[in-house]
């Protein structure tokens, strides 16, 4: 069974996936989308802040050159 903090952590970083990959998509489509950009912004903030890296060995930069790719295929 998982650790309920290790669950959490995984639920606040699918999260923030989702979310960064919704406004990249509404950006996509509206160029000028200025609450895509807030929450492109937030999520690449969150993606290389301390707290990030207490919750996941995953590298930020990883995570964001890997969901623009796949935004911009899709």
């Amino acid at each position: 069974m998982t650790d309920p903090y290790e669950q959490l952590a995984n639920a606040i970083i699918l999260q923030a996936v989702k979310d960064y990959r919704d406004a990249l998509k509404k950006l996509k489509k509206r160029r000028r989308y200025d609450s895509a950009k807030d929450m492109i912004s937030e999520v690449e903030r969150f993606f290389h802040s301390d707290w990030y890296r207490e919750l996941t060995s995953v590298d930020g930069n990883f995570l964001i050159k890997n969901l623009r790719l796949e935004v911009s295929k899709g």
